[in-house]
C-alpha cells in the first residue's frame, strides 16, 4: 500500500507519515517546502513539488504506485488570509483543484482531507457540532469550505471518495520526539508562551481578558497531533473499505482557557511565562470547543491525550531540545 501525503513535510503531516509507515503503509510525501521542513522527511520516498504541477502529480501517482492521498498541503494563517487572500484561493483552492484532477485522471478515488473548525464560522452554539452552520468569517475558512463542496461535487460525479476532518486547536508533539512543530512565523499558543518561558520571545501576548469565559480569556479546544494523525488512519481505513464519504470534527470535547494553557506550561516547565496583556483580535470568539461524538460513532475514534498538561509536556521536551 502506497499513499501520497501532501504537504507530509508539515507538522500534522509529517506525524501522519510517521503512523503510516509504523502501519505497514509506505507514505509518498509530496511538499515544495514553502512552509514544511526537510529533517521531517524520514519515512518514506519525497517528491519535491507543487500540487499546481499536474504533470508531476500524474507522474508520480502513477510512477509510484499511489492508491490513495492523504492531503495536508495549504496556507493556514487566518490573519495572512485576510491580508492576502489570492494566495489562499490560489494555494489551497486551485491547487487542490489540481491534485482532484490529477486524482480522477489516474483512477485514484480516495482522499482523506485536512479541513479545519473555520469552516464554521462564528459559532452559534457550543460545542460545535457537524450540523453546525458553515459561514467562513476568513477566507482560510472559505477556502477549505470551497475545497469540501467541491468534493461532494466530485464524488457525484466522478466516485471521488473523501474524508473532511475538521479539525480544532492541533497541539503538541511526536512523544518520541523525532518530531514537532515549528512554524514561521509561530501563531499557535503553546509553542508561543514555550518560547517565551525559554527566553526566546521576551513576553507572550494575551489577545483579551474581558470575554465572557471563567478566567476572561478565549477558550479552545487543544487535540494532540498523535490522535490528528491516528484519525487520519482510521479515515483512510475506512475510505480503503470503501464506505461512503464523511465529514467529522476532530477534538477532545473539552477547552482550556490561554491563562489555562500558560499555567500549565509554567507547571510543566518550571518557569514562568511573562506576558504582556492586550485587546481583543478582530474575529476571535470566545469559546471553540468540538462536539466529537460524530467521530467516536464513524472511526470508532476518540482523543486519547485528554490532560493539557500532557499535551504540553510532549510539546515542551520537543522545543527545549529542537527549537
Amino acid at each position: 500500500m502506497k499513499v501520497l501525503v501532501a504537504g507530509g513535510a508539515g507538522y500534522i503531516g509529517s506525524q501522519t507519515a510517521k503512523m503510516l509507515a509504523a502501519c505497514g503503509i509506505e507514505p509518498v510525501t509530496y511538499d515544495d517546502f514553502s512552509a514544511g521542513h526537510r529533517w521531517a522527511i524520514r519515512w518514506g520516498p519525497l517528491v519535491e513539488g507543487n500540487l499546481s504541477d499536474g504533470a508531476l502529480l500524474r507522474q508520480t501517482i502513477r510512477e509510484h504506485g499511489i492508491q490513495a492521498v492523504v492531503h495536508f498541503a495549504a496556507s493556514a494563517y487566518v490573519g495572512e488570509s485576510v491580508r492576502d487572500p489570492r494566495k489562499y484561493f490560489q494555494n489551497n483552492v486551485v491547487n487542490t483543484l489540481s491534485l482532484l484532477d490529477a486524482m480522477v485522471d489516474t483512477g485514484v478515488k480516495p482522499i482523506v482531507f485536512s479541513s479545519t473548525c473555520a469552516t464554521y464560522g462564528d459559532p452559534v452554539q457550543a460545542p460545535i457540532s457537524e450540523t453546525h452552520p458553515q459561514v467562513p468569517v476568513n477566507p482560510y475558512g472559505e477556502s477549505k469550505l470551497f475545497v469540501e463542496k467541491a468534493m461532494r461535487w466530485y464524488n457525484g460525479a466522478y466516485g471521488l471518495r473523501y474524508a473532511s476532518l475538521r479539525y480544532f486547536n492541533a497541539a503538541g508533539a511526536d512523544p518520541e520526539g523525532d518530531i514537532g512543530e515549528d512554524h514561521q512565523p509561530e501563531t499557535h499558543l503553546i509553542p508561543l508562551a514555550i518560547h517565551a518561558a525559554l527566553g526566546r520571545t521576551e513576553k507572550l501576548q494575551i489577545y483579551g481578558t474581558d470575554y465572557p469565559t471563567p478566567d476572561g480569556t478565549a477558550i479552545r479546544d487543544y487535540i494532540h497531533v498523535v490522535d490528528l494523525a491516528k484519525a487520519h488512519l482510521k479515515a483512510l481505513e475506512l475510505l480503503l473499505a470503501g464506505t461512503a464519504s464523511i465529514a467529522v470534527n476532530l477534538g477532545t470535547g473539552k477547552g482550556h482557557s490561554v491563562r489555562e494553557v500558560i499555567a500549565a506550561v509554567e507547571e510543566v516547565s518550571g518557569r514562568k511565562v511573562p506576558v504582556e496583556l492586550t485587546g481583543r483580535r478582530a474575529g476571535d470568539p470566545p469559546e471553540l470547543v468540538a462536539d466529537p461524538r460524530r467521530a467516536k460513532e464513524i472511526l470508532s475514534w476518540s482523543a486519547e491525550y485528554l490532560d493539557l498538561k500532557k499535551i504540553v509536556a510532549t510539546a515542551w521536551k520537543w522545543h527545549e531540545k529542537h527549537c
